[in-house]
């Protein structure tokens, strides 16, 4: 696989790791997302997407979770070792294109996602 490929190991999938995160990670919410980030092993950072259907409808649910997953994907190597987040998606986030999801995500991760 490529460096900007997007294996399974690299997400977050079972519903223990989501419940676990959000008890004890720091959350940050903008007008689209919200962010919860916490520790993960050494070495790995993964990614968890939530849309709830007060998102939008299923192509649209699924529409930004691809649109997050392709910032992530995209950007994994600025972000410190180490790092889970979890990227929930709000309502009216349907409407983003990954260009908005870049301002919006960028500008809070690349600075909180130092200091989890």
């Amino acid at each position: 696989m490529g460096s900007f490929s997007f294996p399974k190991t690299r997400r977050i999938l079972k519903r223990k790791d989501f419940v676990n995160l959000n008890r004890s990670g720091k959350k940050v919410h903008t007008e689209h997302f919200s962010i919860t980030v916490g520790r993960s092993g050494p070495g790995t950072n993964r990614l968890g997407i939530t849309a709830s259907k007060r998102t939008g409808n299923a192509v649209q649910r699924n529409r930004i979770k691809r649109l997050v997953r392709e910032f992530y994907r995209l950007n994994m190597s600025r972000l410190p070792q180490g790092v889970d987040l979890v990227i929930a998606a709000k309502k009216g986030a349907a409407d983003l294109d990954l260009r908005k999801v870049r301002e919006e995500l960028g500008a809070i991760l690349f600075d909180k996602a130092r200091h989890p």
